[in-house]
């Protein structure tokens, strides 16, 4: 899958194994900026001993809003072997996480792959959680069956004018909506444990930007025409104008109390009842992880 990467829909076709690298500038080895427990994630994942998150850097999309910018567009972390990455996913466990936490992971899939396999051979028994922005191939994500117990996609933008100024992808919805359908075939619906933790299912996620109602309110009527209860979906309200949103006047501002209230009303009116709400006060650049290879080394 490397020899001559097509990962997701970009399909370089480079040889990352002889140093190539393609849109997203991810290399050979897996790099990874911050290994944390969450406490923010939702609440069948966070419970009250935290998600095990492992953030991966380089990304392969351009979104000008990136809370995680450092990461994903400036590549920050370091570089670690496949035998590093599974101890990193064992030192989670040992640390009482409630399960694994692969956030941007879709650069690393092989790589990810070989871990899992090393660390489940070591004693890991944790739910995998793939913490994706969806621009994947549904090849991926059939990759990855058996590997992974929940996926935790975001379904960013209905239309594809949104979708090209923002994160340069004008493809995105429909590539993001089979890779989503995907996995859901895979895994199934939502089963959780005595404990209200999530053992296995799909939460999509959708954030909601400033004067965008109309195109939310479409990724709301999809996700529940297409999956109904099948699936959980998070509406978040936490967009914050960070790196380059400044540059974009429209989506330099939080999301109003009225905008987030009107998407919720919007997604009830439908008929949606598995899903999390976020509270007031989430749209904070203090909320945003400092990534300082924590957990890495």
């Amino acid at each position: 899958m490397l020899r001559k990467c097509g990962l997701c829909p970009r399909g370089c076709g480079i040889d990352r194994l002889a140093g190539e690298r393609g849109f997203c500038l991810a290399g050979r080895e897996a790099r990874v900026a911050l290994v944390s427990l969450h406490h923010w994630e939702e609440p069948c994942l966070s419970g009250n001993r935290g998600s095990g998150t492992v953030f991966f850097s380089q990304c392969n999309l351009r979104c000008v809003f990136c809370q995680n910018y450092t990461i994903s567009q400036d590549g920050a972390g370091r570089d670690v072997s496949l035998k590093r990455l599974g101890e990193i996913f064992l030192e989670q466990q040992r640390r009482g996480a409630h399960n694994l936490n692969l956030v941007s992971p879709t650069p690393y899939v092989p790589q990810i792959v070989a871990a899992l396999i090393w660390a489940r051979a070591h004693g890991l028994a944790l739910p995998v959680v793939y913490n994706t922005n969806s621009y994947e191939t549904p090849a991926t994500i059939r990759a990855l069956a058996g590997y992974v117990d929940i996926y935790l996609p975001d379904l960013k933008y209905a239309d594809p004018r949104i979708a090209v100024r923002y994160s340069a992808a004008p493809d995105y919805f429909q590539h993001a909506a089979a890779a989503i359908e995907a996995m859901v075939q895979q895994v199934g619906p939502p089963v959780f444990g005595n404990d209200g933790l999530m053992q296995r299912g799909v939460i999509v996620r959708h954030l909601l930007l400033p004067g965008f109602l109309e195109d939310s309110k479409r990724v709301v009527e999809f996700v529940h025409r297409t999956f109904r209860d099948r699936v959980y979906v998070s509406l978040m309200s936490q967009y914050t104008p960070v790196y380059r949103a400044a540059r974009f006047p429209e989506i330099n501002r939080t999301v109003g109390e009225t905008e987030y209230s009107a998407l919720v009303d919007y997604a009830g009116s439908l008929g949606v009842s598995n899903g999390f709400m976020q509270e007031g006060g989430a749209a904070k650049e203090s909320f945003i992880p400092e990534f300082d290879l924590r957990g890495v080394s």
